[in-house]
């Protein structure tokens, strides 16, 4: 497959088939909502939205009251009912944030923003090295992406959709800003590294057993980690950003923090870079806990294949 995936966002007559009538509905509903409405109006119907999403998702519900659990239990019940509250709420906000970073135009985006450490991609562009950006799945990813990419060229990392019509509209969204590469594409993102490229990764979901250790993650003392950053940072010169996107609380728009660079990454240990990554990781979702993806088992994947599943 292609490291460049536009060539595969062609419009198809076959994407008006009745059985993708619904889809293109509801897509129609979200273009015209976030096309008439503000910016503070779409946030606070997503909001409300997204309270009544989770009534309804109860197994994602159940997932993500495990996981806080799982990862906080030092936390009262009412501090994790609260994160679990905010979450609730950005699964909604996401859904509009998702329109608006497919489908505004740049001058309305990048009055959302502000930025703070690009003098780190800056000083990595003069030392002629390309940039990992390491991120997480925030529920800002999408939006981050466009925001980001109004100011610099980037290229994301993602995984193509099983519906067809969703993975047009996404890599047509997406396209707006980034050039994209497939997850399992290790070579490409090589070669972007390798050309001076800043590219957009996470390493904080469950991947299985494939290229990962068992390391901390917050409380839970072995989650499944890929070592897939210091895989790439070792086939070509480059350095690792901590990227964090946040919603601002005052409904002002996002920040974009970009940290100084991992020193002394990768070190030669998958180990000890898996633990480094993750403190990372930690450090980043503790800015806003609400606002990160607990929706994710993030921890199906046992040390041993008998081990008790920690979702019942």
């Amino acid at each position: 497959m292609s490291d460049n995936v536009h060539s595969q966002s062609q419009f198809k007559l076959s994407f008006l088939h009745p059985r993708y009538w619904l889809l293109w509905f509801g897509v129609s509903l979200l273009w015209l909502t976030v096309t008439l409405l503000p910016y503070r109006v779409l946030v606070k119907l997503g909001g409300g939205i997204g309270l009544l999403l989770m009534r309804l998702l109860k197994k994602r519900e159940k997932t993500a009251v495990r996981n806080l659990e799982l990862c906080f239990p030092e936390m009262s019940e009412q501090e994790r009912a609260d994160i679990l509250r905010g979450h609730a709420k950005s699964v909604g906000i996401a859904l509009m944030e998702t329109g608006m970073a497919w489908w505004w135009p740049t001058w309305r985006i990048q009055k959302l923003v502000t930025f703070s450490g690009l003098e780190h991609l800056e000083q990595a562009k003069k030392d002629g090295k390309g940039v990992l950006l390491f991120a997480l799945h925030s529920f800002c990813l999408e939006i981050g992406g466009r925001l980001f990419g109004s100011q610099a060229q980037l290229t994301g990392v993602y995984r193509p959709h099983n519906n067809a019509v969703m993975e047009h509209l996404q890599v047509c969204g997406r396209n707006r800003s980034a050039r994209l590469i497939t997850k399992r594409n290790i070579r490409a993102m090589i070669s972007a590294l390798a050309d001076g490229e800043a590219v957009w990764y996470t390493s904080d979901q469950d991947f299985g057993r494939s290229k990962a250790v068992f390391v901390p993650f917050f409380a839970v003392p072995d989650a499944a980690t890929v070592v897939g950053a210091s895989i790439l940072t070792k086939g070509a010169p480059s350095v690792v950003l901590p990227y964090v996107i946040t919603r601002n609380d005052d409904g002002s728009g996002y920040h974009i923090e970009l940290s100084a660079p991992l020193e002394n990454f990768p070190s030669g240990n998958d180990e000890q870079d898996a633990i480094y990554s993750n403190s990372i990781v930690e450090k980043g979702i503790m800015k806003a806990p609400e606002q990160y993806m607990w929706l994710h088992r993030r921890f199906k994947t046992r040390p041993n294949k008998d081990d008790p599943s920690l979702y019942k």
